[in-house]
């Protein structure tokens, strides 16, 4: 699940809900809802959109016969969208001591859930991004909810994240972001220089140890209620796999960039209460930070890929928009590492640009 600002809480009726394209599907929401209604005291003509995310899912909005209660309902139409591994790592995450949607109801062959409602506000919402001091109090709960799930993991229980998955995550970037969005044929040296870069990437981030891992670990996903912890969202595709995967991508932001000095605090914090509490980190943080920022690497690389199919395929371009963060956070990685130096040299190759000396970590 993806949060987003809900919509203005004016209500609309089912049978005309703001974002229903499919009359028989919208019919069929109208029973399930009007049937679940007496058993969780729900109005059903209160239902309105609340947010709608990257894939075919969609959220509503609808209240209760008590006027401080309000809850989500998920469309995730069967034959694009399986409902089973969301219900399955809520499941788990509920038992780790994570704030989690909790499933209150689940048609699963039309693949209507009732939810409980975390709120209104995302992490990324209430954030100045000026202002790290301010932003501090919410990244250490964010680290503090992490490490639970962490603590949680166990081995065979999610699906790994293991070679060949890394590999095709790797493979979004020159088939979407270069071939498709910047026009370019992947072939000859700069075939060679990504080929060559993507198997160092996997091969480090292999060598993490594996614990369960969000995938989308961010202040997007992150719902800042009326008191600790955050609630935390848009778990299905979680994985077991490489401890940096998720710290990396809470720092290194889609959508929210920071100074690298208070990138290494958070991540000293992180590493501090890891540590403490028994985590597989390295012992020495430096080169644990070396391995988050090759982790973040991968994560940059694909997400650019995601994004550009997001907007060519998939007719949503306001991804796309945000791709120069990611371009920037791939550069200032490369520009790190002699190892990536092909890697720096390909995109200044695809972005068109001159060879850099140097390089700015800040925002874009």
């Amino acid at each position: 699940m993806t949060a987003s600002q809900p919509a203005a809480s004016g209500a609309a009726t089912i049978s005309q809900p703001p974002a229903w394209t499919d009359a028989a599907r919208a019919q069929t929401f109208q029973g399930w809802i009007e049937r679940i209604a007496p058993q969780h005291r729900l109005l059903p003509d209160t239902v309105r959109l609340a947010s709608a995310d990257a894939s075919f899912r969609r959220y509503f909005r609808v209240d209760t016969s008590d006027e401080a209660l309000t809850r989500i309902v998920m469309d995730a139409p069967p034959t694009q969208e399986n409902s089973a591994p969301f219900v399955h790592v809520a499941g788990l995450m509920a038992a780790a001591g994570v704030k989690a949607p909790q499933i209150l109801e689940w048609d699963r062959e039309n693949g209507f859930l009732l939810l409980d409602d975390l709120g209104f506000q995302t992490m990324l919402d209430v954030i100045d991004p000026v202002d790290p001091d301010a932003a501090r109090p919410l990244y250490e709960q964010a680290i503090d909810s992490l490490i639970l799930w962490q603590l949680a993991s166990k081995p065979d229980v999610l699906p790994p994240y293991d070679k060949a998955l890394l590999e095709r995550e790797l493979s979004l970037f020159p088939q979407w972001y270069v071939g498709q969005h910047r026009g370019i044929t992947v072939e000859g040296k700069l075939k060679e220089r990504l080929e060559r870069t993507f198997g160092l990437i996997v091969e480090n981030n292999l060598a993490a140890p594996h614990v369960y891992v969000h995938r989308d670990f961010m202040p997007r996903n992150l719902m800042v209620g009326s008191a600790a912890p955050l609630g935390v969202l848009d778990f299905q595709d979680a994985v077991h796999g490489p401890i940096t995967y998720d710290i990396a991508s809470l720092m290194r932001d889609a959508f929210l960039s920071w100074e690298e000095d208070f990138v290494i605090d958070m991540t000293v914090r992180y590493w501090q209460k890891a540590r403490k509490a028994g985590l597989p980190v390295d012992e020495d943080f430096g080169a644990f930070y070396r391995a988050v920022e090759w982790m973040g690497l991968q994560r940059h690389l694909k997400v650019a890929g995601i994004f550009a199919r997001l907007t060519l395929r998939d007719g949503k371009p306001k991804y796309l928009a945000d791709a120069p963060r990611f371009i920037a956070y791939i550069r200032a990685t490369a520009g790190r590492y002699r190892e990536l130096a092909p890697l720096l040299r390909a995109i200044d190759e695809i972005e068109g640009t001159q060879p850099q000396t140097g390089f700015a970590y800040g925002r874009v």
